[in-house]
């Protein structure tokens, strides 16, 4: 995977993190940590893991609450 396709693919996952705080949080945490499981194989490691920790977090806030 190239560095830009996962510049845009780890910036999607972050937005889909934040928006999964107040809509659906189950499909967008789900849709953020799927990308960035997937953009973990490009260089840009501190976006997916961005991704990652967010769309755990958006997933787990209902199931705590």
């Amino acid at each position: 995977m190239g560095k830009v396709t996962g510049l845009w693919l780890g910036w999607l996952g972050v937005i889909a993190a934040v928006v999964g705080f107040f809509f659906a949080p189950y499909w967008l945490g789900a849709i953020a940590v799927v990308l960035g499981l997937i953009v973990l194989a490009s260089p840009q490691k501190a976006l997916a893991w961005s991704s990652l920790v967010l769309g755990a977090i958006a997933i787990l806030i209902p199931l705590l609450s």
